[in-house]
């Protein structure tokens, strides 16, 4: 039998054993996807209860659901990237970060689900408009940025950046209500910081080694 041991805790099967018996058909399949999804109910029960506070009115049905629902997600998932796996720790810790982070994807894709989410390309970078002396130079940033956001980026950049940075709304559901994926969000969003860095670099605001660092 292979075991449904969580991280902590030691065992005699190894990754191997796990890999090997994915790979078969019929029964000792079946025995090991049953075991596995088991083990992935149990990692998504304990990420729902450490963020069941962002769904206040979810009762136990609801939030044993949610589990459900990563746990299958989590299979699925770690299914397609089964040939990835390369030993460098036990499987069942490779499995449980499978179920743990489709729960907290779930768990905020749940939160989020009722609320709205702005994806207009609106000028969100407004001219703060007149102040204080002492305030000139923030002014002057600001106003570097905005033109910045909107010059350099593409309509596409300023949306993810604004929802991602300004709204902050979560990668996970933002990349649902787009139809992409958080890979594609990251490049989109570390291809956007890069052009404002460039463009606030050629404006004075940023110095050359700060621009090719990444300093923030």
């Amino acid at each position: 039998m292979l075991g449904l041991e969580g991280p902590e805790h030691t065992g005699p099967h190894t990754g191997d054993d796990w890999v090997q018996a994915l790979r078969l058909r019929g029964a000792a399949r079946d025995d090991a996807l049953r075991q596995l999804h088991a083990l992935m109910v149990r990692a998504a029960w304990h990420q729902v209860r450490r963020m069941r506070a962002m769904l206040p009115d979810a009762n136990g049905d609801a939030l044993g659901e949610i589990a459900t629902a990563a746990a299958d997600g989590a299979l699925t998932a770690l299914l397609t990237k089964l040939d990835t796996f390369e030993g460098r720790s036990r499987f069942t810790t490779w499995a449980y970060k499978f179920a743990i982070l489709e729960a907290a994807s779930e768990m905020r894709r749940r939160a989020w689900a009722h609320r709205d989410v702005r994806l207009e390309d609106a000028d969100r970078w407004a001219d703060p408009g007149p102040g204080p002396a002492e305030l000139t130079e923030a002014r002057e940033l600001a106003r570097a940025i905005r033109a910045a956001m909107n010059d350099v980026l593409t309509a596409h950049q300023r949306r993810v950046a604004v929802a991602l940075l300004v709204d902050g709304i979560p990668i996970d559901v933002l990349a649902d209500r787009l139809g992409t994926t958080r890979g594609a969000l990251y490049k989109t969003l570390h291809d956007a910081r890069g052009r404002l860095r460039t463009r606030l670099a050629a404006d004075g605001f940023l110095s050359p080694t700060q621009n090719r660092t990444g300093a923030r």
